[in-house]
């Protein structure tokens, strides 16, 4: 499994890379939004949206909301990115809220339309904030698209040196004691701090790529923190949904993955972070 998931990474990541990069805003927005959608037609089946239909219909209202958001963010000047900063202070709000809903891990876990109902709307409030954070942190000037590969980056590594050192750490310095255990029993507080970690010394690396000066690497490093482990709690929300609906993974498009869900849920939850502590700090 490891093999096939670096394989799959090793295809990814450079793909991932160059667009964020190179592309425009609005190309990275519009591919952003088919990887997020995807990932949100993954998140109605752990809500329990069985019927294909109702699956579209709420897919095609989700794109229609981000079309809307775009077209009313026009102005004389360009684009504002006021709908799009609001957006993503609901998104923090909203993933504070979920560790509430962590806490209460039964809440919502029979198959009543009233659970559907709450899940269905933790979607739209991870998927639209984490794409109009994405939007923002790219289109804002200088260096947008650095300081977006850097937010990205700061998931990536915090999401890969936790699953490593979960795997050669886990239990030898917390004697065993788990992250999570009802919500994802092989989450370990050595996997945690390795990952938050490393997801802060890759925070400082690309800050400085994008310009950031010696004065605001601290507040580069507190932010890197939070949106590090604000991406552990996006992985354990997703790990709560797949326990009530009974399955391990979102999907099986990527293999070594799952789903595409399994692949951006940390990034839906630090995306909205990592943009409103750059925006407070100013860096």
């Amino acid at each position: 499994m490891t093999k096939t998931r670096l394989l799959a990474a090793l295809i990814m990541a450079p793909i991932a890379i160059a667009a964020i990069l190179f592309l425009s805003t609005p190309w990275i927005v519009a591919l952003a939004a088919v990887v997020f959608l995807a990932g949100l037609w993954e998140w109605f089946e752990l809500a329990e949206i069985e019927d294909t239909l109702a699956r579209t219909v709420l897919l095609v209202a989700h794109l229609a909301l981000m079309v809307a958001i775009v077209w009313a963010s026009r102005s004389a000047s360009g684009y504002s990115f006021v709908l799009f900063q609001l957006a993503s202070v609901i998104g923090v709000v909203w993933w504070l809220l979920a560790l509430l809903w962590l806490r209460h891990y039964d809440f919502a876990s029979n198959h009543e339309t009233w659970a559907r109902f709450f899940k269905l709307a933790a979607g739209a409030l991870a998927v639209i904030p984490a794409w109009c954070a994405l939007a923002w942190l790219h289109g804002t000037e200088p260096n947008g698209h650095i300081w977006l590969f850097t937010a990205l980056a700061v998931v990536w590594a915090a999401d890969s040196a936790a699953y490593f050192a979960g795997r050669h750490f886990g239990g030898t310095v917390f004697k065993g004691r788990k992250l999570a255990p009802r919500v994802s029993p092989n989450k370990t507080i050595e996997g945690l701090l390795g990952g938050v970690i490393a997801g802060v010394l890759v925070g400082i690396g690309g800050s400085l790529l994008a310009g950031a000066s010696a004065a605001q690497v601290p507040l580069v490093a507190l932010v890197a923190l939070v949106a590090a482990l604000a991406s552990v709690v996006g992985d354990l929300y997703e790990s709560l949904l797949k326990r009530h609906a009974g399955v391990k993974d979102s999907g099986h498009l990527i293999p070594g993955h799952g789903g595409v869900l399994d692949r951006i849920d940390g990034v839906l939850a630090a995306l909205p972070v990592f943009a409103m502590g750059k925006a407070m700090f100013g860096f």
